[in-house]
């Protein structure tokens, strides 16, 4: 075998091995998950520098080893009261369409392997339309992660 053609079979492994499996972490009492292949990282909260004159969800920037990359509070894009962090708060960074973002979240769960066969839509909102910041609902043993639309969550301007 050729070394492009190890390349190749390296990469389709690595994409298979990132099939069905998501990071969840908790917001409030819910479980959510992100899909595992945008996420790059998970860091301990530090300093944020804050960034007038920008939507209420972005608390700011951060220095990641010289990359300056915002951050979102997923409680506060979610329209939750924001708490006060804890030794359990920490920063997701995602990798979406060339953008680097940070999403604060109250703690990390488990990365979670999660069939196609088990998710089901987004549910209905009284208005009959489905929440935009989710992609479904994820079926687990012990109940349901909601699984994150990313780009609806980070692109979404309101």
């Amino acid at each position: 075998m050729n070394q492009e053609n190890l390349q190749i079979e390296n990469e389709l492994l690595e994409e298979d091995t990132m099939n069905e499996r998501y990071l969840s972490f908790n917001i409030k009492d819910e479980k959510y998950s992100v899909e595992i292949r945008y996420v790059t990282e998970i860091i301990g909260i530090q300093k944020i520098a804050p960034i007038p004159n920008t939507s209420h969800y972005i608390e700011g920037i951060i220095n990641l080893r010289g990359n300056i990359i915002p951050v979102v509070n997923v409680r506060a894009r979610f329209g939750l009261d924001v708490i006060e962090y804890d030794d359990r708060t920490c920063i997701v960074v995602v990798g979406y369409d060339s953008n680097v973002i940070g999403l604060i979240v109250d703690s990390v769960s488990e990365v979670l392997i999660i069939k196609d066969a088990n998710i089901d839509n987004a549910p209905q909102t009284n208005k009959g339309a489905k929440s935009k910041f989710l992609n479904g609902v994820g079926k687990l043993d012990n109940g349901v992660s909601l699984i994150l639309n990313l780009e609806s969550f980070l692109m979404d301007k309101s």
